[in-house]
């Protein structure tokens, strides 16, 4: 499958892999776990078609980025904030609009906190916030012990994540082998299964969505679009309504026949979404 990220930067001394496509205004896209970049591939076209320079990049630890050895490297959200503000400096972006899914939107979030001045606006698509996560079903399974998990057999781990990715579907039939042989490359073998568990099931901590979850009101100043699958069985659009409230003036679309890889599922309803918004209410400056 062709990577949206072929390029490379160094940010604290890590390698992050990234692409840049089309000219315009600036975007940043930022996916979260357990896929990559890769899964805004068919959002991605509609975006730059629309006057977007698309700024892509693959988390520390995830995708096609540096999967360091160094057990005390920060992949935690609030460590993938700094290399977010990295990737801004090496692009030479002082604002952009964002837009994050999953663990991506946990990131963005906290950007937005601390940094509301460099967003132009903020789309988040089925996000992880507040306590969210993990989810019932994963943290039952980081109560077995991540050891036990490393070490299992690389058979067993295969097929247990594909099920996993699946349940990501409102229709798994929609999941191609292509996108679901990919994700499991990256977080299996060798290096990607220890990797997997060590640079993001650990830091599946809701402390970090959780400090910041009084101060979410105030991204109510930015233009803020909520996107999010009907059928999420990994976060209910119960949270989706939660962070509409938490977030005053923040628009909501809820995309039916959808589950939480949104952006892989409904890709043309999702980058509608996010035109249409970016254009009237996160409009250009």
């Amino acid at each position: 499958m062709t990577p949206l990220v072929t390029q490379h930067a160094l940010v604290d001394g890590a390698r992050i892999a990234y692409g840049v496509h089309g000219v315009g205004e600036p975007l940043v896209l930022v996916h979260g776990t357990p896929s990559s970049s890769l899964i805004w591939r068919n959002v991605l076209p509609r975006l730059t078609a629309a006057g977007y320079m698309v700024h892509v990049y693959d988390l520390l630890g995830y995708g096609l980025s540096e999967r360091p050895w160094d057990p005390d490297t920060d992949t935690s959200i609030s460590g993938q904030v700094r290399i977010l503000e990295g990737m801004l400096a090496h692009w030479g972006l002082e604002t952009t609009h964002l837009v994050a899914h999953d663990i991506g939107g946990a990131i963005a979030q906290r950007f937005g906190v601390f940094s509301p001045d460099r967003l132009r606006s903020l789309t988040l698509i089925d996000a992880v916030c507040f306590d969210s996560s993990p989810s019932p079903r994963t943290r039952a399974q980081m109560a077995a012990g991540l050891e036990t998990l490393i070490k299992a057999r690389d058979a067993d781990h295969r097929a247990h994540f594909r099920d996993w990715l699946l349940s990501t579907f409102a229709d798994p039939a929609r999941a191609s082998e292509d996108i679901i042989e990919t994700y499991l490359e990256y977080i299996a073998g060798p290096v990607g299964q220890a990797s997997f568990f060590q640079h993001q099931v650990r830091h599946y901590d809701p402390s970090h969505t959780m400090e910041i979850a009084d101060r979410l009101p105030a991204l109510g100043r930015l233009p803020v679009k909520i996107i999010w699958g009907a059928a999420d069985a990994w976060l209910a659009a119960e949270w989706a309504e939660r962070l509409h409230r938490a977030i005053p003036g923040s628009d909501l679309s809820i995309i039916d026949d959808c589950g939480h890889f949104a952006p892989e599922e409904q890709p043309d309803q999702v980058a509608e979404q996010i035109v249409t918004f970016l254009t009237t209410a996160g409009g250009r400056p």
